[in-house]
């Protein structure tokens, strides 16, 4: 099971808001991180490489007081709620929680292996995230407020080919999140959803077909972290790949089938070292 890394001693109360980002040791979750400590957020940061998040927090010169660091493998559900718990107990409850951490392998239905392949990716990308917000719903209905943000993507609007798995994922991280915001809309918590389109993280630095409105992570950020504190309960960043998701789910199946049947597919897991957000 995942250690909490204490940077700090136990703040019982404190008037800075509190975030807690998963997948915080790099790319997306990383990039928040830093948006949110520039505002002047407490920080609780979950990722399974801790040596990378402290270098990263001694590189921005981010004081010791301000962030407390969690060790949790959010594909194993033990790990992720009792990163959770440990927050609530030494933190308190977030005001904000971004379920970001993620994974992305391309897929060959016909290899065996590969369905070990899609199950991981859903472990992370879908039942982590639900066992990421598992913890913080009851505190939040207590309290009557908070938020939780999915990382989903405009890969979940509709089906790529070869990365059947990561959009497959993706589609049921945007359907899982509306579900839970009904469920909380008369609770005082707000469950919001971001849709990224190609952002230069580790997650794309090995994609092989043209990524449109390729962004940075601190331009993400700092969009994503306007939308969070908006209230918006949809949002896809940049606005201009909504557009294209928008115009390629009109497309008649036919038409769609043509235009995508010779894209390159996504690297599959035995072919590529990187793939994952945290």
């Amino acid at each position: 099971m995942g250690a909490l890394q204490r940077t700090s001693p136990p703040v019982a109360a404190a008037a800075a808001p509190l975030v807690l980002i998963t997948g915080a040791s790099s790319g997306i979750g990383q990039a928040l991180a830093l948006r949110y400590h520039q505002a002047g957020w407490r920080l609780a940061l979950v990722a399974r490489r801790v040596d990378a998040i402290k270098q990263w927090a001694s590189a921005h010169s981010i004081s010791a007081d301000s962030y407390q660091i969690y060790s949790a493998d959010v594909a194993d559900r033990d790990q992720i709620i009792a990163a959770c718990e440990q927050c609530l107990a030494i933190q308190g409850v977030p005001d904000v929680v971004v379920a970001n951490a993620g994974v992305s392998f391309g897929i060959d239905t016909a290899e065996r292996e590969d369905l070990e392949v899609m199950a991981q990716t859903y472990a992370t990308n879908v039942i982590g995230m639900a066992a990421t917000f598992h913890a913080f719903v009851r505190p939040m209905q207590a309290r009557g407020s908070g938020k939780l943000v999915g990382i989903a993507s405009v890969a979940g609007i509709r089906g790529l080919p070869g990365h059947g798995a990561y959009c497959a994922s993706k589609a049921a991280v945007i359907s899982y999140c509306e579900s839970l915001r009904v469920e909380l809309a008369r609770s005082g918590v707000q469950v919001q959803t971001i849709c990224p389109g190609f952002v230069a993280t580790p997650l794309t630095s090995q994609n092989r077909y043209g990524m449109p409105f390729l962004m940075q992570p601190e331009a993400f950020a700092d969009r994503a972290f306007a939308a969070i504190g908006k209230g918006r309960s949809y949002s896809v960043i940049p606005w201009q790949m909504g557009l294209v998701a928008k115009l390629l789910r009109l497309l008649p199946n036919a038409v769609y089938d043509r235009a995508l049947a010779n894209r390159p597919r996504k690297h599959r897991h035995a072919e590529r070292t990187g793939g994952s957000e945290g």
